[in-house]
């Protein structure tokens, strides 16, 4: 493309004339006589750097093909201008923009055939030019809604199915739009959004057709899927999100991360994400969505392994007045807070009926981990109490049989959540670790200077109140 260049002659007067002409020549049926002079007084316009004439005679062409239905020529004539030698940028991204307008019209009136051949014009013409990036963008996006759609007839087959829903996401996810400076923000949010709802339906597709026991990284399976979602989420700018005006897509992006943390069983990144959106004003205001969005960040922070992180997360939620409304959740958030016991019977009848009706325990691994929870928390009560207890004991405690107890031990110890050492033969675990001379005698330094310090206080008071008592003598 040539770069912006004085205009060396006007042509205004001759695009005037010649523009009622070539109507006249159209409606009579000789479309090509029309073009052809249109193309001739482009030339000479082009070649003149006559912009704002060459833009005319560009967009008439276009309109005239458009007019007389002719869409095979359409096709042609958006190639040829857009490869003409010398071409104006501005006259490529009018004709390009101009045709784009005219797709919803004409997949409505002449059907999908005739907008698809359109559209791969539109492809074409705007691949690999940057300052078409975003055109060739919205064009993609529509494409991509075609495929999608038909993955959702009703009696598309199964790999017809998947096929259309990869082409989908195929499609958007080769646009690098977060690098487009042409593009506005919120464009751009969306279109990443758009690209990360693809993936996950991808992923969900591939992971339905794979057998559970082969796991999330079986062969076909759809975590590359899953990682490129995790990977876009982190394209979008959670700032930007909090802005009023686009509390719309943060409730969406939200959504999408959620799914996705669903996926890696991450709870607390769950109960983080859950919290930006009962954060949200619009969320805050309607009051069934309030305490929706609330629940759940009860049940995914208790469901989540204990760790710093997520201690403070379940504390600073104990104490939000918000949470003192919704009494069985209170309670529950109260039971992992307090440094007793929580026998898994009395829970599982307690908050079992309600919880289990929840779309979160219903899910039985999710009821699971919460029965791992609820033993872990007890595991670390025990400790903080007991420096040695019997195994038999620990296992009526923790409602567990002899070797889940063991193995819940074992896992709490390589996470370093506890110190514990089992003697099997013995049957006993221990939770303190033997300290070294060097740990005892730190110790021992330390409380004899803390008992002399106090012999000196104490001496320095007695001295002091024999002198009163002398003075008072004298």
């Amino acid at each position: 493309m040539a770069e912006v260049r004085k205009q060396e002659k006007d042509f205004t007067k001759e695009v005037d004339e010649l523009l009622p002409e070539t109507s006249a020549l159209v409606k009579s049926v000789q479309l090509s006589d029309a073009l052809e002079r249109l193309l001739a007084l482009e030339k000479q316009t082009r070649n003149a750097n006559d912009l704002p004439s060459t833009t005319r005679l560009a967009k008439a062409a276009l309109e005239l093909c458009y007019e007389s239905r002719d869409y095979t020529q359409l096709n042609s004539t958006i190639s040829l201008l857009s490869k003409k030698h010398g071409q104006f940028k501005v006259v490529v991204q009018a004709i390009v923009e101009q045709a784009i307008s005219w797709l919803p019209g004409i997949r409505e009136e002449q059907g999908v055939e005739k907008w698809l051949e359109l559209v791969e014009t539109l492809r074409s013409v705007t691949e690999g030019k940057i300052f078409l990036e975003t055109p060739r963008a919205r064009v993609t996006l529509a494409l991509s809604h075609y495929h999608e759609t038909l993955s959702k007839a009703p009696n598309a087959l199964a790999a017809t199915i998947k096929e259309a829903l990869q082409t989908a996401s195929d499609l958007l996810s080769d646009l690098q739009v977060e690098t487009y400076s042409s593009m506005e923000r919120r464009e751009k949010t969306e279109f990443i959004l758009e690209q990360m709802r693809l993936l996950i339906a991808v992923a969900r597709l591939k992971d339905a057709e794979v057998p559970a026991k082969q796991g999330k990284n079986a062969l076909g399976s759809g975590e590359p899927e899953w990682v490129k979602a995790k990977v876009g989420g982190r394209k979008v700018n959670e700032s930007f999100l909090k802005e009023k005006a686009n509390e719309d897509l943060k409730l969406k992006y939200y959504d999408l991360m959620i799914q996705q943390a669903l996926h890696q069983s991450a709870y607390l990144e769950v109960a983080k994400h859950y919290e930006k959106v009962w954060d949200t004003p619009s969320i805050k205001e309607d009051e069934s969505k309030s305490r929706a969005a609330l629940e759940h960040i009860v049940y995914y922070v208790v469901l989540a392994p204990h760790d710093n992180e997520q201690s403070d997360m379940l504390h600073h939620l104990f104490a939000n007045p918000a949470l003192e409304k919704l009494e069985l959740h209170f309670n529950l958030v109260k039971s992992f807070v307090t440094r007793e016991l929580m026998r898994w019977p009395g829970i599982e009848s307690l908050y079992g009926p309600f919880l289990r009706t929840t779309p979160v325990f219903s899910v039985s691994k999710q009821w699971e981990d919460l029965h791992t929870r609820v033993v872990e928390h007890n595991v670390r009560v025990v400790a903080q109490y007991y420096t040695r207890i019997t195994l038999s004991r620990l296992t009526v405690l923790l409602d567990l049989t002899p070797q889940q107890t063991e193995e819940t031990l074992a896992r709490l110890v390589v996470s370093h959540t506890i110190w514990a050492r089992v003697d099997r033969p013995a049957g006993i675990v221990n939770f303190r670790s033997k300290r070294g001379a060097e740990d005892v005698m730190n110790d021992w330094s330390s409380d004899m200077q803390k008992l002399l310090g106090l012999v000196e206080k104490t001496w320095i008071g007695m001295n002091a109140a024999q002198a009163a008592q002398s003075r008072i003598k004298a």
